[in-house]
């Protein structure tokens, strides 16, 4: 597989900042994730029934494919919403420099050494 078909950014729509920030946090602590946005929104959707209309918060997570699953499992558990806005985009290009670091910090490795360190706490 190439480099740029094994990452992703996961589109998360948050009630509010600190909800978005909980889980940001949450998914960076986890090393699920190697980077996060954060901005306000005003979103128009159908539900049950009628049109809405709201303010939000999108949560912009970039990471490795293998990823997501563990990542749309931690927010559903975290997330207010009875039916969240958890959809991933594959990165089709883009900086090998940007893609690899997230590679690096996403990886297998950096999740076992983290663990390590905070045993010997």
């Amino acid at each position: 597989m190439e480099k740029n078909q094994e990452h992703c950014v996961i589109y998360i729509t948050c009630r509010d900042r600190d909800e978005a920030e909980k889980i940001a946090e949450f998914l960076l602590l986890k090393r699920l994730v190697a980077c996060t946005n954060i901005f306000p929104i005003s979103s128009m959707f159908w539900w049950k029934g009628e049109i809405d209309k709201t303010e939000e918060f999108v949560l912009i997570a970039k990471t490795i494919k293998s990823q997501y699953p563990k990542v749309e499992k931690a927010a559903k558990t975290m997330h207010s919403y009875e039916v969240p806005c958890i959809i991933s985009f594959n990165v089709e290009q883009g900086s090998e420099e940007y893609l690899d670091w997230i590679s690096e910090e996403t990886s297998v490795g950096k999740i076992k050494a983290q663990k390590g360190k905070k045993k010997k706490k």
